[in-house]
């Protein structure tokens, strides 16, 4: 048997407001948390069981656990559905899909999983109250420091990142790249080395990535006459529950800064342009390509 443990919070009523679903299947632990800018305490609350139910195989066999009457009596009591007629069509949907009891619990009694779902709520709420022009900060805990985001709940899927930058610089220095004339050596070899070992190691340098095990990361060096710069490309896989955008612009900006390093005795009006992703595919956003090939 599985149990969701949920529950909903809205600071004003409406106002910003937040979700969370507390999975137990097999001694395993899942956080789900979300949240809505303009939303009530009852919409949050049946919110937190569509999204449970929905995490979960359909034919599964779950108690869900609730502090919300609203929500255990509708469903369990007929109560009539004056509002929230999109959620409760909603939540229709996900139950018939599935086995599913209802068990009310008191809140604020000392239930551990409904206190934790209270908390996570609570969070979202109170994160997306500080910013009410969008969703939620989820690097961002309740009271405003940061926090790595929770991935665990995340499935594994194939995904992909590609990101460019340049190197703008004189004729003369690409000319002396070009033909391995600088006295530090092979330019464009050591700065291809220097972005795929920034990429292994994207979450030491930035806080709050997640380490990620790359399958593949390549870093491609390409001279350009027509605008006197060093054109770099970077791409990067992995099999993960988090994607590779940061990885693949940490390998070409350090794979800049390297051919910086090595050129700046010839040319210190070199400059850095341009790095930015142009492509991300898997995960939940799908496939983005802002740039084509």
């Amino acid at each position: 048997m599985i149990e969701i443990h949920t529950d909903g919070s809205a600071q004003g009523n409406p106002g910003p407001g937040g979700w969370a679903a507390v999975i137990i299947e097999d001694d395993s632990r899942r956080d789900l948390h979300g949240a809505e800018k303009h939303t009530t305490n009852n919409r949050m609350e049946i919110l937190a069981v569509i999204e449970g139910l929905a995490a979960l195989p359909a034919s599964a066999q779950v108690t869900v656990y609730s502090d919300s009457t609203y929500v255990v009596n509708t469903m369990t009591r007929n109560w009539k559905r004056k509002a929230n007629q999109d959620l409760w069509t909603r939540l229709d949907a996900e139950v018939a899909r599935r086995r599913v009891q209802w068990q009310w619990v008191r809140g604020h009694d000392g239930n551990t999983l409904n206190e934790e779902a209270d908390r996570l709520a609570k969070i979202e709420a109170g994160i997306t109250r500080r910013n009410p022009s969008g969703g939620s900060f989820t690097h961002l805990d309740e009271s405003g420091k940061a926090r790595m985001v929770d991935v665990g709940q995340k499935p594994d899927t194939q995904r992909v990142a590609v990101a460019r930058g340049s190197v703008v610089m004189k004729p003369e220095t690409l000319d002396l790249i070009e033909s391995n004339g600088l006295e530090k050596g092979d330019v464009m070899g050591i700065a291809r080395v220097a972005g795929i070992m920034a990429a292994k190691n994207t979450s030491q340098l930035i806080p709050l990535c997640h380490p990620i095990p790359l399958t593949q990361v390549t870093v491609d060096l390409e001279a350009d006459a027509h605008e006197n710069a060093v054109n770099i490309t970077a791409t990067a896989r992995t099999t993960a529950k988090t994607g590779v955008e940061m990885e693949v612009m940490t390998a070409v900006s350090v794979a800049a800064l390297t051919i910086y390093d090595m050129c700046k005795s010839v040319d210190r009006a070199m400059r850095v342009e341009g790095i930015r992703l142009v492509r991300k595919s898997g995960g939940k956003s799908g496939d983005i390509v802002l740039e084509e090939d």
